[in-house]
């Protein structure tokens, strides 16, 4: 699978010159400044290694589309091998050694100033051994020419190559090449048999022959370490293997492997998907699924439908194929949008407010499954429930293949009268203690409890909107303390009750402005006063809390009765009981039993 190999340097700029080794399709563009070019050129003029370069051999079970590398052709040929790591080694020295153009590169002190830029190699400087070798690489522009006091004076000129023998500058773009070199070398002695004294023949004939045994030469038969990968390597592997050794570079997703095979058949999948991305960026909570993702999402639902075994693990999203990505496409939107409609009814309204993305995936494949049968009201609820054992139940952090693999194929069993759970159900569980741990957004169940109480009716308290999804976003609402936070920080009250979930609510930007930083009695007073005395326990009570507790500003009492109605809406959404609510560990928290 994996072949250790060198070559010479020149036979593989040969190589990429005839197009006998390409890019992938995946790999990133060509970036390397003119400080780091040099800085190659300089250590392969002194014999240094400059690391293995990683192939990948054509012909394998999976094809790529290619390209070639950058400024060496146009042709179209068929690739022998595939450049997967050391792509910007290969074209910069393919740009500096071989090309004849300008190198297109940017300071790397300010990259936004582009340059375009010709090396040679200082014959003097590179013999001085107390000269560094990256002084001894000149760089110049298109012109061939160094230009000082903004371009105003020529302070080098190499545009011809009397030009360059004057100024004993060799070229780089000669150096891989022997015939040329050749050539440069007996222009070069030339120009001095015709212009200079017997002596300086001499001496610049003896430089040269010193600088040919210490650096050309060594330069023209210098081996380049390669790494090659059979054909016979699966997809997994490559991605694998791609990732490893591009830590510090671009990161390869399954999304970018599969983009190169579909290319090799003519399909653009970047184009498809910004097309679908498009419309899933209208509606606020798609803005969260991504590529890979609905790849994974697709693989999943063509395993089902096709009978096989349900899947969709890194190896099964690589060897999807283009048939099967044509064939179920558009029944995956749909399974999509059907999702999006019922996760606004359950109130998930912002891409913010989602507890968890990876739950889209098996969520959509479902949907999708599914069809028109999802707007059925037993359908509906027992998919909601255990969407809600999901999320409450956190069950959908970090990698879940096989948890999607699962879900699919029980929840559709369990919809059509089976009577075994899903696991997602049955692996559903919630502590009461929990609540009070639940401080800030960055959890799932904080988020998807917040939107439990909006799912149970919440009403702004001043204006006694229902909080649906115009007014929510709207009002620019969110989520904020029952007991506010200056109060409680002047009370004394324990952080980890007052700051946790259980003292908080979404409400209205402008209805916590008109609360302020007092005490519950005090600014319930203020909202009665602009509405009927009458409305406020209804309103407030629709937030799941105690009215009473909160007026009289019994903090305690607040607490426990939030925790109550709290934990009944969990049992309610999840259908499954939190066992914990009357030991003795919560009785001591709380004071009671919740």
């Amino acid at each position: 699978m994996f072949k250790p190999d060198d070559r010479e340097l020149s036979k593989l700029l040969d190589q990429v010159e005839t197009h006998e080794i390409q890019l992938p399709d995946f790999q990133r563009g060509w970036v390397w400044d003119d400080d780091r070019i040099k800085s190659l050129l300089a250590s392969l003029t002194k014999g240094y290694p400059i690391g293995a370069i990683m192939l990948l051999e054509s012909g394998g079970d999976f094809h790529f589309k290619c390209r070639n590398i950058e400024d060496s052709g146009n042709e179209i040929v068929e690739p022998k091998e595939m450049i997967l790591d050391g792509q910007q080694r290969t074209t910069s020295m393919f740009l500096a050694m071989r090309s004849k153009k300008p190198v297109k590169t940017y300071n790397e002190k300010n990259k936004n100033k582009k340059l375009l830029r010709h090396y040679y190699l200082d014959i003097k400087k590179a013999l001085n051994p107390e000269i560094d070798r990256i002084d001894a690489i000149v760089s110049v522009d298109e012109n061939k020419q160094k230009k000082e006091n903004i371009g105003r004076d020529i302070v080098l000129d190499l545009s011809t190559p009397e030009l360059e023998y004057e100024n004993r500058m060799i070229p780089f773009d000669i150096l891989s090449n022997s015939n040329e070199l050749d050539n440069w070398r007996a222009g070069y002695y030339q120009h001095y048999r015709n212009n200079s004294t017997q002596d300086e023949v001499f001496t610049v004939i003896d430089e040269y022959e010193e600088l040919n045994k210490k650096i050309l030469r060594n330069l023209l038969s210098y081996r380049i370490p390669l790494i090659r990968i059979g054909k016979e390597t699966p997809k997994e592997a490559v991605c694998q293997v791609f990732e490893n050794v591009n830590q510090g570079g671009m990161s390869l997703t399954v999304f970018e492997l599969v983009t190169a095979t579909f290319a090799a058949d003519n399909f653009d999948l970047r184009d498809d998907w910004k097309t679908i991305n498009d419309d899933f960026e209208k509606k606020g909570i798609l803005k969260v699924v991504d590529n890979t993702s609905f790849l994974t999402a697709l693989t999943l639902l063509a395993s089902y439908m096709k009978g096989r075994t349900v899947s969709c693990k890194r190896r099964d999203v690589l060897n999807l194929t283009i048939n099967d990505y044509m064939q179920y496409r558009d029944q995956l939107i749909d399974g999509y949008n059907r999702m999006y409609k019922l996760l606004m009814e359950m109130c998930f309204y912002r891409e913010n407010d989602v507890p968890y993305a990876t739950q889209f995936i098996p969520l959509s494949a479902i949907c999708a499954v599914l069809g028109t049968d999802i707007e059925n009201k037993a359908v509906k609820d027992k998919i909601k429930r255990w969407i809600w054992c999901g999320i409450l139940g956190e069950l959908y952090g970090g990698a879940n293949e096989t948890r999607y693999a699962n879900d699919l194929p029980q929840v559709i069993e369990w919809i059509n009268k089976s009577e075994t759970f899903p696991n997602t159900v049955n692996d559903c569980s919630f502590n009461t203690k929990r609540l009070l741990g639940l401080q800030t957004r960055n959890s799932a169940a904080y988020k998807g409890i917040m939107t439990l109480i909006l799912e149970n009716g919440a009403r702004d308290w001043i204006s006694d909107s229902k909080m649906d999804f115009e007014s929510y976003i709207g009002e620019s609402s969110d989520i904020h303390h029952i007991f506010p936070q200056d109060y409680c920080e002047k009370q004394g009250y324990d952080k980890n009750k007052w700051n946790s979930i259980i003292n908080k609510t979404p409400l209205y930007a402008s209805t916590n402005r008109y609360i302020g930083g007092v005490a519950p009695s005090k600014y319930i007073e203020k909202i009665k006063k602009r509405i009927e005395s009458n409305e406020v326990v209804e309103r407030m009570e629709t937030h799941l809390l105690d009215y009473g507790a909160l007026s009289s500003d019994n903090f305690d009492e607040f607490i426990a009765t939030r925790t109550t109605k709290l934990l009944d809406a969990i049992e309610k959404a999840t259908g499954r009981q939190v066992s914990d609510r009357t030991s003795e560990e919560v009785i001591e928290t709380f004071g009671r039993k919740v």
